[in-house]
């Protein structure tokens, strides 16, 4: 009697899937040839949705050509800080403020600091 034997033990667990594969190999194959051909099969419905995103696109840029962009005007960061400098000149009013109890002028300022009105 050999060591091993050459049948094995649990016949039933081999499933019909199992056996076709065994028989013919090349259905392994194939899910990833529907997958594929899925892919290519799909194009002309890609291609139809870009091509309507294209055309909206297209479509404001028409809305640019009748020339509704010609009342922006450009921005420039310069004109823009130098009119709000303006526009900040004439209505600021320097203002002295009283210094809280403690503080001094110049210098440093004291060790501990001061105390909270409760």
């Amino acid at each position: 009697m050999p060591a091993f034997p050459n049948n094995p033990l649990n016949r039933s667990s081999d499933s019909s899937l199992n056996s076709m594969l065994r028989k013919y190999p090349a259905l392994f194959g194939m899910p990833f040839v529907l997958i594929v051909g899925a892919s290519f099969a799909m194009t002309p419905f890609t291609r139809t949705r870009y091509d309507l995103q294209n055309q909206r696109n297209s479509s404001v840029s028409k809305e640019d050509e009748l020339g509704l962009n010609q009342r922006k005007k450009k921005f420039d960061i310069r004109e823009e800080y130098y009119r709000i400098q303006s526009v900040a000149d004439q209505e600021w009013v320097p203002k002295r403020i009283e210094r809280p109890n403690g503080v001094p002028d110049w210098g440093v300022p004291p060790a501990e600091p001061p105390s909270e009105r409760q």
